[in-house]
């Protein structure tokens, strides 16, 4: 990887019309606006429809993508919706922030009444039934949903013994009955990988490469325990007999409870590990480089009794470690990971990580320990690493920055220069690019010096998570020319082929910046 910088940012969270940041217009001038900045990557959390609290990291499906990001922009350019029909509808009234409740309530009405004209347009429906055909778990997937539909919400656990146990012929039946409702919710997967295809063409187009990630879980209630219910530690009821989770941190006390079910590492290898290389190489085909949230778990995972109430007395089991990805490199080589080593890191994990070569991260906000001298002070982090200011699981660095106390504040103020909470954050991102990391990303709260009211998630809680939006016009060419430079002067600016016209085009570049 070579010397680079970039930002993170949730789609969610760009500017849009319709309640909710999407894959149409505010994307790819947010793409341009990392172009005029010289920043050459683009972070995104996972792109799987969001669960439990709108959580990115809970979605009913590790190949589906989330219907939240579609763009109504686009099906009314393509007369499949009126503008009026989108206008009537209340979206919210704060731009900074997602109403998730507005946007389920409108979104679907909307995307079923463009699903219904789609049907009378026989060369769209056969593009949509093409893409249907290339899509080996789409079939499955239609059917978990209208299934949970039809079964009032309920998780499929307690769906009938026949429908839970999968028996062939109870399937056929209902997909007899339930074709409609299943060719709708293909149409809207349909439309996820449609615009996501053009978002990211635009986007490489521009010299900016996204960033994908991967939670190592799955939603205990989702179409992947469902239909591969042999792969995870369940009961012969389908009870999960111990859950994931992570001890006390510094996040939690007591712990994080995640409650996905693990899985059966020894029946994955049976199987070699067939259902995650599949997850990868969907996940290859639409990021540059994925994240892999909680690498630690494939060197050896925290294991929590399902009845347990907090995550305090679990216990560490082995992983799958190099079986896994011997396995994963050999049958996709090109595979491009980052190993997210944050929390209880050992020996093990670091041999891992090190083994394959990957790049580990680094979170500044963590540097400032008075107990010792931490591994995220820039002057002690690797080159082979990614370098942060801060995660969606952190405060913004304004807010972190606020709530030091005395000595963390000495320290901080000592090794960054400032001494106002207003100037932290854009020290902290100088820190991180001025590092020797190969690649330093900020979260785009910090690049906007932002407050905690901005923060994406706090790990442990639920309610008022994942909806801060960033304005319309925050991301500007004021704050583009201060990134590029800052990105200049630290030699992170993206690399330009040689030659008279590339050096023309590079000032050129600097000059509109």
């Amino acid at each position: 990887m070579k010397r680079s910088s970039g930002v993170l940012l949730h789609i969610t969270s760009l500017p849009g019309r319709y309640g909710v940041g999407t894959l149409g217009n505010h994307a790819r001038r947010f793409a341009d606006f990392c172009h005029q900045a010289g920043l050459s990557w683009w972070q995104i959390l996972p792109v799987g429809p969001a669960g439990n609290g709108n959580s990115p990291y809970q979605s009913d499906s590790v190949f589906a993508g989330n219907p939240d990001l579609i763009d109504l922009e686009q099906l009314i350019e393509w007369g499949l919706l009126k503008r009026e029909e989108c206008d009537r509808l209340d979206w919210g009234s704060h731009a900074d922030e997602v109403c998730f409740e507005k946007l389920h309530r409108n979104q679907p009405q909307l995307l079923r009444l463009a699903f219904a004209r789609a049907k009378q347009d026989s060369a769209l429906w056969e593009q949509v039934q093409r893409f249907v055909a290339e899509q080996d778990w789409l079939d499955d997937y239609a059917l978990y949903l209208a299934l949970k539909q039809q079964m009032g919400g309920k998780p499929w656990q307690q769906w009938d013994a026949p429908l839970a146990k999968r028996d062939r012929q109870t399937l056929k039946l209902w997909k007899e009955r339930l074709q409609e409702e299943m060719e709708y919710h293909c149409w809207v997967q349909y439309l996820f990988f449609e615009q996501w295809a053009k978002l990211k063409e635009y986007c490489n187009r521009k010299g900016v490469r996204l960033i994908g990630d991967i939670p190592i879980y799955v939603a205990p209630d989702s179409c992947d325990t469902w239909v591969n219910s042999r792969l995870f530690e369940y009961d012969e009821d389908f009870h999960p007999l111990r859950v994931a989770g992570c001890p006390p941190d510094y996040f939690s006390k007591t712990g994080q409870l995640w409650g996905n079910p693990l899985y059966r590492w020894d029946v994955m290898e049976k199987e070699g590990f067939g259902w995650w290389i599949a997850r990868i190489r969907a996940m290859s085909r639409l990021f540059d480089l994925t994240r892999i949230d909680h690498f630690r778990g494939f060197a050896g995972y925290y294991a929590i009794d399902a009845d347990a109430p907090t995550a305090e007395n679990g216990r560490w089991e082995k992983g799958p470690g190099e079986k896994f990805f011997d396995t994963l490199f050999q049958q996709l080589p090109d595979t491009a990971l980052i190993a997210e080593d944050l929390g209880i890191i050992t020996r093990d994990v670091e041999q891992l990580r090190d083994h394959y070569r990957l790049p580990g991260m680094k979170i500044l906000q963590f540097a400032f320990s008075v107990q010792e001298q931490s591994s995220y002070l820039p002057h002690n982090c690797p080159k082979r690493a990614v370098i942060y200011t801060g995660t969606h699981d952190n405060d913004t660095t304004r807010g972190w920055a606020a709530a030091l106390d005395k000595q963390q504040r000495r320290m901080a103020s000592a090794y960054l220069g400032v001494k106002k909470e207003a100037d932290f954050s854009w020290a902290m991102i100088r820190a991180a690019w001025n590092s020797c990391c190969e690649l330093a990303i900020a979260p785009m709260q910090d690049f906007l010096n932002l407050p905690s009211t901005a923060r994406m998630n706090t790990p442990s809680t639920v309610g008022d998570n994942w909806s801060w939006r960033m304005l319309e016009g925050q991301a500007d060419k004021k704050l583009a020319k201060q990134i590029r430079r800052l990105n200049q002067a630290s030699w992170r600016m993206p690399q330009y082929k040689t030659g008279i016209r590339a050096k023309q085009k590079e000032k050129q570049e600097i000059k509109k910046g």
